[in-house]
């Protein structure tokens, strides 16, 4: 359906199967998905996430944990608060230090209501913790082991982040902030007890050696939005004081106690998204001082790390497309990439607690690891090992294979820049011929792309079963190539980054058949907005998907719930510099556009809102471009209902089959 003037929504209709792409969306969601994973202290048990789907292939949306000894020799046992034959939505684990007992988040007394618990690792009934009215996360016991602490939102009805469904205000509309804090509960008894200010937002939290301390970024105001100016502070177990330890210039993530309690290390970067983490990897004293880059001009992009009993770094990062693993000694600053692999490696999932890149879950003894690992080719499986001997543990999706064709790391020059990107070739290749290629630009923009297995949501990746190349560029501003790539597309979106892309398609159509007059171009997020200004730059594109876009930065800054990520990226607000987000807008130059675009979005977007999308289609639709624009009901910036997902497939193919083929 296309809306009418001034719809506020169109209704999803459930559409057959129309091609061979269908079977590659069926087959994406019977994957069975970690969503976490972690390795016991002792290094002998796995404790691990998986969600729940059904025998015809539809994820549930429900979770459920296993525990399994790390040889491999015994099944797996299910940890859950209530029956093992009831199903619920169980996740957040953490290991107790004597790898005894598991900490668990479980709903299984009231849906949607997680309550914390705590289950022996062997197997027997949960003890239930908590009893409380809000949004838990990301317990962690205390190195004593005598206590639990806990991310705790009071009376807050939804997962906290922008990339969940917003709530619609109506009346008279103020700031209302929901506060994260920091909690504690006793293992020996007592309720849960928040320690953290009332005024502060809580974002990551490490305990100190002794127990007594917390190391905690942190904000005042809103959670979703302050995220981008957190500072690094100290806070007092028994007294809840909180002390400012280091201000950053840019971003920071996963702050984490040094062994002896002397220093705090976190990564600092120019991050444009809460969990997308990528930078340096910094130091600073635990009671403050000048902040050290332990990581200065490494061409990659540290994404998560731990420290070793010895006071060295584990650290993940991003190189070039690829995963990598590398130890770190802080007083030389010296590091040794120990592994690394066309794959993605995590902890966590996509989007889970281990963050969205390359990271692993450590044993006490800092050599024991376990990994997460998939591919182009290669499904989710968990492995365990030391880093880069892993052995595979699991086995739960053997029976998938790739529907896709073969998957190329390509590099090409830009403006002097090195560039990489991924090109995936179609299904029953035939080097005879000529084909279609769709270009997919990946949002963030610091983020990077990485061999990995599709989530179902990726829904550019059924049209390579319906004969099309894609290709997935890292352009500036991506992780993998060092800080200063990261940092090079500051006050230039859709410049530099844009004529990278450019030059990769170019480097792509040197590598494979690709028909110059049937290409597309797609993205999600800041890959929307690449997509609404790729067609406003050049008719080279014959065709455009533009999902949960950016049209109109100025407008975009007073709509959008959080203003603050733009700020390190532009260099001042827009009521203070608005010329230079003019500069970017794809508004700026609507006339030029020629390309039929098809726009997505979900009604409930705080993280790109809806008006962008209809600002985009209105233009086009005003200007005679054929144009599409679907609104789904109740979907925030990543779409959770898989009829909606399948449906934004579907009418992708749709799309690209009739301006292409």
């Amino acid at each position: 359906m296309v809306p009418k003037h001034g719809e506020k929504a169109v209704r999803v209709e459930h559409r057959p199967p129309a091609s061979p792409a269908d079977e590659t969306l069926r087959m994406l969601s019977r994957t069975r998905r970690f969503e976490q994973a972690a390795i016991s202290p002792d290094g002998q048990r796995v404790a691990w996430v998986e969600n729940v789907v059904t025998k015809s292939g539809v994820p549930t949306g429900d979770t459920i944990i296993f525990v399994a000894d790390r040889s491999g020799k015994s099944a797996p046992k299910r940890i859950a608060a209530g029956a093992y034959d009831s199903i619920h939505t169980e996740g957040n684990i953490a290991w107790s230090p004597d790898s005894k007992h598991l900490a668990f988040l479980s709903d299984a007394k009231k849906r949607g209501q997680p309550q914390l618990y705590l289950a022996p690792a062997t197997g027997g009934p949960a003890r239930k913790l908590t009893s409380v009215h809000g949004f838990l996360q990301a317990p962690s016991f205390a190195p004593d082991g005598k206590t639990i602490a806990i991310l705790f939102t009071e009376n807050m009805t939804k997962a906290a982040g922008p990339l969940v469904a917003e709530e619609h205000p109506t009346g008279e509309i103020k700031d209302a902030f929901y506060e994260q804090r920091l909690a504690l509960v006793d293992l020996g008894g007592g309720k849960l007890r928040q320690i953290s200010p009332a005024d502060t937002y809580i974002y990551e939290y490490d305990w100190s050696p002794d127990s007594k301390r917390f190391v905690v970024s942190s904000a005042p105001g809103n959670g979703d939005n302050s995220w981008w100016i957190a500072t690094l502070s100290s806070l007092d177990v028994d007294t809840g004081l909180m002390k400012l330890i280091y201000k950053p210039k840019l971003q920071i993530a996963q702050p984490l106690w040094s062994p002896d309690g002397s220093r705090v290390a976190f990564i600092e970067g120019l991050m444009s998204d809460e969990g997308l983490t990528g930078g340096d990897i910094y130091s600073v004293g635990a009671l403050g001082g000048e902040a050290e880059n332990l990581t200065p001009n490494r061409k990659s992009s540290p994404s998560w790390f731990t420290w070793t009993k010895d006071g060295k770094i584990l650290f993940g990062e991003y190189v070039a497309g690829d995963s990598a693993a590398a130890l770190l000694d802080p007083a030389t600053r010296k590091a040794q990439q120990l592994w690394r692999g066309a794959e993605r490696i995590t902890a966590g999932g996509f989007g889970g607690l281990g963050g969205w890149g390359p990271t692993l879950s450590v044993a006490a003894d800092g050599k024991t690891t376990l990994a997460i690992r998939s591919s182009f080719g290669k499904p989710p499986e968990i492995w365990t090992g030391a880093v880069g001997d892993w052995k595979q543990l699991t086995h739960r999706n053997a029976e998938l294979q790739p529907l896709w064709g073969e998957a190329k790391s390509i590099s090409w020059k830009s403006d002097g820049y090195d560039v990489q990107g991924w090109l995936i070739y179609p299904k029953d290749f035939n080097a005879a011929k000529k084909y279609p290629m769709i270009v997919s630009v990946h949002g963030g923009p610091s983020y990077a792309v990485l061999s990995d297995w599709p989530e179902f949501f990726e829904y550019v990746f059924p049209l390579t079963s319906d004969g099309y190349f894609v290709f997935q560029p890292n352009p500036r501003g991506s992780y993998g190539q060092g800080e200063a790539f990261t940092r090079a597309n500051v006050k230039d979106f859709g410049y530099g980054d844009f004529r990278d892309i450019l030059a990769g398609v170019d480097a792509a159509m040197r590598t494979a058949p690709i028909d110059e007059n049937r290409l597309g171009l797609y993205g999600w997020s800041y890959g929307g907005y690449m997509t609404m200004w790729g067609v406003t730059q050049t008719n080279r594109f014959k065709a455009a998907v533009a999902g949960a876009g950016i049209a109109n930065w100025q407008s975009y800054y007073g709509e959008n719930q959080i203003d603050q990520w733009m700020i390190p990226f532009f260099g001042k607000t827009v009521y203070d510099d608005p010329e230079v987000y003019a500069k970017s807008a794809p508004l700026t130059f609507i006339k030029r556009v020629k390309t039929p675009t098809l726009i997505v979005v979900g009604d409930s977007d705080g993280e790109c809102p809806a008006p962008q999308s209809y600002e985009f289609w209105h233009a086009l639709r005003t200007l005679g471009v054929d144009t599409q624009l679907v609104v789904y009901d109740h979907e925030g910036h990543l779409f959770v209902n898989p009829k909606h997902q399948r449906d934004v497939a579907q009418r992708m193919l749709a799309w690209f089959n009739s301006h292409l083929r």
